[in-house]
């Protein structure tokens, strides 16, 4: 695989890293047979997909953690549009409902998902810190280009030309279809500030109850002092070729507001009014500000 490293998949006009899609993966995931037990992680880049992948791991465990301690997050939860996809599928515990993951956008991925009663998990982070997540793992990867300048990053991702595509196009579209996809849409800010509650609230989507000690091991499992010393969660296992931690942490803080950090105040501005411009009639109640 490490010829892919530096190739680029185009698709439906979206770049993909090479190294872990292919034309056929990014089209077989469009043609997938959803069943209808079945539960999608969906989320853009950087905005808690492996945050989400431990708590779904831990809620449908029941408190049997040997998956959580022996099983990679990615072979739990696989992503549906990689080349790994095949291979993981049949691997998945036959005594828990299907759980997987993508970063598609919903133009490409909802037709599929219509035809079943799968659940949809859709997963969205505050963009200012998506961004800086994001720009720090182009510098760890090395299946993404390095990342030059943050101020040219974050007008690549404002204008959705980098990798995965417009973080904007992204979250209108999922949540566009809120009344025609069995789905529940949670912030990596409420998991954050309300871990229980937002724990109950996927339970009672999922339809999953859990006593009070279940969700007590969940908290404990899913937090990120676990989360980041657990080689299973935080990318420890992969090749420093692949993931060069030496050079900064996949789990790097796990907090909210690191935005402040990185922002000058005139990319701040910048940023607000394109936020304003491509978010503001969306009619979506999103609960972050742009301050």
């Amino acid at each position: 695989m490490s010829e892919r490293m530096n190739t680029t998949e185009i698709f439906d006009g979206i770049r993909f890293p090479g190294f872990m899609h292919t034309l056929e993966s990014l089209k077989a995931a469009c043609a997938f047979q959803f069943q209808d037990t079945d539960i999608l992680l969906v989320t853009f880049p950087k905005s808690g997909t492996t945050w989400m992948q431990q708590v779904l791991s831990l809620i449908f465990c029941k408190g049997h953690l040997w998956p959580i301690h022996h099983l990679p997050n990615w072979a739990r939860m696989p992503w549906i549009e990689q080349t790994s996809f095949s291979s993981l599928l049949p691997k998945l515990n036959s005594s828990w409902p299907r759980l997987l993951t993508s970063h598609l956008c919903a133009k490409v991925l909802a037709p599929a998902l219509m035809k079943s009663k799968a659940k949809v998990v859709y997963m969205a982070r505050n963009p200012k810190d998506a961004v800086v997540s994001f720009y720090h793992f182009h510098r760890i990867a090395g299946f993404l280009p390095d990342p030059g300048s943050f101020e040219d990053f974050v007008d690549e991702f404002l204008q959705g030309t980098g990798f995965f595509g417009s973080w904007f196009d992204h979250v209108k579209g999922w949540l566009g279809l809120q009344n025609d996809l069995n789905l529940l849409f949670v912030t990596y800010e409420e998991l954050h500030q309300e871990p229980r509650r937002t724990i109950q609230k996927l339970c009672e989507f999922l339809g999953h109850s859990l006593r009070p000690e279940e969700e007590d091991v969940i908290l404990e499992h899913c937090s990120f002092s676990f989360m980041s010393q657990s080689s299973m969660v935080n990318y420890s296992l992969v090749s420093k070729e692949i993931i060069d931690q030496s050079q900064g942490k996949f789990l790097r803080k796990g907090v909210v507001g690191d935005w402040r950090e990185h922002f000058t105040p005139e990319l701040d501005e910048k940023f607000k009014a394109v936020y304003q411009s491509k978010m503001g009639d969306s009619g979506l109640l999103l609960p972050w500000t742009m301050d």
